[in-house]
């Protein structure tokens, strides 16, 4: 086929996927994009300008060969799109699901720079691997050879499971310990389902314990095990906890009822989307059902929030966020899609204390916030305007305002285990080794809060590090 099938962007505009109407979708927690018909998505693919420096993949964690895969899916070539597509990254359906791809591959699309629309990267992703897996491409992970060496990953989420698919595929004997009764991470009891289905991250979960990794879960490493004993049962550990400490407020009756974690709000409603019994959800204290909610934070978990409290229910739903909508760090396709919910955004607003009534929370006391000079990142820092207060009433108070790492040194017991003084694993850049011989750290544990897909890159790129070490020693041990 000629090169003429690319470069239709003149002729063809952008579409994506269809999405069911916001007073359908807002009633379920199914996802909200239908997939694109094969002919849809070869015509979509095809708008691609294959450009001489591809900026999508530049700014692709993964560097995901992405022109060549838009290619061969114009082509049809579906299963040689998906294997290249697999080739750089572990879970491309995920991927093609969660990223912000508005601020990585979309984003720095070179078409969508000059006018005509971005190539719907991330739905074509999700489609060539969906089709994957519905035409039996996705191979069962059999190693050619096993081999001796074993490898403990504490954490089941992104970063985790990235490297012990890499791992097992190469023969190594991979145990995972999570804390969770499910692997799978923020991915499993974080997202919603309607932005990531959950049957789509535990058939990745059934294809790697099929394959010959074994799950240690329900284990708190530290309590149930600890670190040093995961050290003596194999030759490398990696650490791959995530950040689950949520940043607090100090204000006035920030400790009344009604006020809650972003994380164990989220998490009570997955549980609720698998079957579990959840007393708290039952109880009303982490449902918005029939109630007045606020979610305070801008970012992707904000968004997370208030969509699913559309879903749960809530009369009203608020999010309030301290600077404007061109400067809010979360998604501003999750922002449009929460707004044709119904979402209602506060912009440049920020909480300084809350109104109760009886022990419960009853109001958010609301500061109007202006843009000022820029602050050390370059981002305008927001100014209160004195004199502008307001309260904002809410029944149900949702804080999601980014995560911290928790105490590594003392959890783990490893004085000699070297942190930041933001308190996050200090790793080498390029092999992920740590402080500890032998000892791995990738994800948000060493990154911050940050984005799945850069998890998943740190967890290969470990996983690379490793194999290399074993092999240096077979080679001293051959000498």
């Amino acid at each position: 086929m000629s090169k003429q099938r690319m470069l239709q962007f003149v002729t063809v505009e952008k579409e994506m996927p269809e999405k069911r109407p916001p007073d359908l979708r807002a009633h379920d927690f199914r996802e909200i994009y239908a997939e694109y018909a094969r002919e849809k998505a070869a015509e979509q693919a095809g708008r691609c300008s294959q450009c001489g420096v591809p900026y999508c993949q530049t700014h692709c964690p993964l560097h995901n060969n992405i022109p060549d895969w838009l290619q061969l899916t114009a082509q049809g070539r579906l299963q040689e799109a998906y294997e290249l597509s697999q080739a750089t990254n572990t879970f491309p359906e995920i991927c093609g699901r969660i990223c912000p791809q508005d601020r990585l591959c979309e984003g720095n699309c070179v078409i969508e720079q000059s006018g005509h629309g971005t190539v719907t990267i991330g739905a074509v992703e999700k489609y060539i691997t969906d089709t994957a897996w519905d035409e039996g491409w996705v191979k069962p992970i059999r190693p050619a050879q096993e081999r001796p060496e074993s490898v403990g990953i504490i954490g089941a989420g992104p970063g985790g499971l990235a490297a012990a698919d890499m791992l097992r595929r190469q023969g190594v004997q991979v145990t995972v310990y999570d804390r969770y009764d499910r692997a799978g991470g923020l991915m499993v009891y974080g997202i919603p389902g309607f932005k990531l289905e959950k049957e789509v991250v535990t058939r990745r979960n059934d294809q790697l314990a099929d394959g010959g990794v074994t799950f240690v879960l329900n284990c708190d490493v530290g309590k149930d095990i600890t670190f040093a004993e995961i050290r003596e049962k194999h030759d490398a550990v990696l650490i791959a906890t995530g950040v689950y400490k949520s940043r607090a407020l100090q204000m006035p009756n920030v400790d009344s009822a009604g006020i809650v974690r972003a994380i164990d709000y989220l998490t009570a409603s997955n549980r609720v989307g698998f079957g579990d019994s959840v007393p708290e959800y039952e109880t009303g204290e982490l449902n918005a059902a029939g109630k007045r909610v606020v979610v305070i934070g801008g970012g992707d978990t904000a968004m997370d929030c208030v969509r699913t409290a559309v879903r749960q229910g809530a009369t009203s739903v608020k999010c309030l966020y301290r600077r404007d909508r061109a400067n809010m760090p979360g998604s501003q396709r999750e922002v449009a899609n929460a707004e044709e919910e119904g979402v209602q955004f506060e912009w440049l607003t920020a909480p300084k204390g809350f109104a109760e009534e009886g022990g419960a929370v009853s109001g958010v006391l609301v500061q109007r916030m202006r843009l000022g000079a820029p602050d050390a990142t370059g981002r305008q820092a927001p100014e209160v305007i004195e004199g502008a207060d307001y309260v904002e009433e809410a029944d149900l108070v949702i804080k999601a305002l980014g995560f911290e790492p928790e105490e590594m040194v003392t959890m783990f017991d490893q004085p000699e285990l070297e942190v930041t003084r933001w308190g996050t694993i200090k790793a080498d850049f390029r092999t992920h080794a740590t402080s500890l011989p032998g000892v791995y750290a990738v994800g948000d544990i060493v990154r911050g809060a940050s984005l799945v897909v850069w998890a998943i890159r740190d967890g290969r790129e470990a996983a690379e590090a490793m194999l290399a070490s074993f092999a240096e020693r077979q080679t001293i041990a051959a000498e």
